[in-house]
């Protein structure tokens, strides 16, 4: 069965919100969840993620309410963290380590550290059992991929396509599949414009999919009440996972 992970943004519209809508998507059929860090800057994401984002920091969110629901959310669901490199690198991350594996987190997806420069953070990863997820773009080549993958966990991040997530683009990613497939057995997740509308094409020749503007633009809906937004996400989910395995 393919998989569907979820990115939410933390603390917003608030901490409590958070837990529960992560456990509800679980219920819905959600298998791992992103939860996201605010950052004031989140380059890869889109309008409705960086309005989220701001949203959650201009109501005073803190690495410490991170720490705080992950641990209600974590030990019942797959849970990586989503963020930006600096916050996690002004924690320190050694004790970044500590936290994660404190809350029962898996693993980081951080979209702006580049292959080049994880290494350190990867090696600290695999010395705690944690995952540091790999991403792989089209542009990619056949030579960076089999580098970039040289020890890759848990699942590959394939970007649809050059760009921020929630911008619908489509590229023909036929190529970079087949490289993937022949250097790496870890499975595949698509990310970047996957909805209702285009999860069953963009989860074809792989093995997940990652929403996010989906999810969070029903958090951002303040024509919903907490519990109308809740059942929304689910029922988003549910319509995704069906999509991407019938």
């Amino acid at each position: 069965m393919k998989k569907l992970v979820a990115y939410i943004t933390t603390g917003y519209p608030d901490l409590d919100f958070t837990e529960d809508a992560a456990l509800a998507l679980k219920e819905a059929g959600v298998d791992t969840l992103e939860l996201g860090v605010p950052f004031s800057d989140p380059v890869a994401d889109g309008p409705v993620i960086e309005a989220a984002n701001l949203q959650s920091l201009q109501n005073g969110f803190k690495m410490k309410d991170l720490f705080e629901v992950s641990s209600k959310i974590a030990p019942q669901m797959d849970t990586l963290w989503m963020g930006y490199f600096n916050p996690f690198y002004k924690r320190g991350l050694d004790q970044l380590m500590i936290e994660a594996k404190k809350c029962q987190v898996n693993g980081f997806i951080i979209p702006d550290l580049p292959f080049e420069e994880s290494a350190t953070l990867k090696q600290k990863c695999i010395e705690n059992e944690l995952s540091l997820i790999d991403f792989v773009a089209p542009t990619d080549s056949k030579e960076r991929i089999e580098k970039i993958l040289t020890n890759a966990q848990k699942f590959i991040y394939l970007v649809a396509y050059a760009g921020i997530t929630g911008s619908g683009k489509e590229e023909n990613l036929s190529r970079v599949i087949n490289d993937i497939r022949s250097c790496s057995d870890t499975d595949i997740y698509i990310g970047f414009g996957v909805n209702e509308k285009t999860a069953k094409a963009k989860a074809k020749n792989v093995d997940g999919v990652i929403v996010g503007s989906a999810f969070v633009s029903l958090m951002l809906n303040d024509a919903l009440s907490f519990d109308e937004k809740i059942q929304k996400m689910q029922e988003l989910a549910k319509i995704i996972k069906e999509e991407i395995n019938t």
